[in-house]
């Protein structure tokens, strides 16, 4: 139990900022549905679309777009900001636990 209490603020700093980085993909893959034309598999584009796609692509089969406009990345950015938030939020669960330790 002493190494998680060292190791938990490492762990609680390096997801919350998996998390954001990983909230601001999919905000940035939402202002690309705004761009189709855009190819992802050229250029920097890639770089968003790796990380983002897999979980996109099964979302797509589930939820049809809306208007012409894929809406997946924003119930992933939704999804992703309530684990954020349940995990290292201000009332988070890993949050509440370093609280008591310290």
């Amino acid at each position: 139990m002493p190494w998680l209490v060292q190791v938990l603020p490492l762990m609680h700093f390096v997801l919350g900022l998996f998390l954001a980085i990983w909230t601001l993909t999919f905000l940035i893959r939402i202002v690309m549905t705004w761009y189709p034309q855009v190819d992802l598999k050229k250029g920097l584009w890639p770089l968003l679309a790796w990380p983002t796609e897999p979980f996109l692509a099964p979302t797509r089969v589930v939820v049809a777009p809306i208007g012409g406009v894929d809406v997946t990345p924003v119930i992933w950015v939704g999804f992703v900001s309530l684990l954020r938030e349940l995990l290292v939020g201000q009332q988070g669960l890993i949050t509440q636990v370093l609280l008591k330790t310290s």
